[in-house]
């Protein structure tokens, strides 16, 4: 179930700032350590829920990890929802910010997944 963390929501900047009025739209920001933030924007439209990242450590934009994506995505997703991250065909790519990655998920349909045998043994 897509929801925002209310408690991380950027609420005065004058571009990104909102209220909980906004719902699922708007900014967040999510301190991961004294020297890491995410920085992170939501949005549920036209058939998808979406939350966009970039992270800032000590000052500098940077890609996000693995770690501080799946943490993402537990706080917006549920932990046994199923979200994906696209790789379109390069006709279609849209780079606005170079250190962003995005999480998507459809609303109104369920995605394919493959076996988790296609990807590795699982532990245990």
């Amino acid at each position: 179930m897509f929801r925002v963390p209310e408690n991380n929501r950027i609420t005065g900047h004058y571009l990104l700032g909102s209220d909980s009025s906004f719902g699922n739209n708007g900014a967040f920001m999510i301190n991961v350590s004294k020297r890491t933030k995410l920085f992170c924007i939501a949005s549920d439209g036209m058939g998808w829920e979406h939350v966009s990242v970039h992270a800032v450590s000590d000052g500098k934009d940077r890609i996000p990890t693995w770690s501080e994506m799946c943490k993402v995505k537990d706080m917006f997703w549920g932990e046994e929802d199923c979200v994906i991250q696209y790789h379109p065909q390069k006709s279609e790519y849209v780079n606005n910010h170079q250190s962003t990655l995005h999480l998507w998920r459809p609303v109104n349909s369920v995605l394919p997944m493959p076996d988790s045998i296609l990807v590795g043994v699982k532990e245990g």
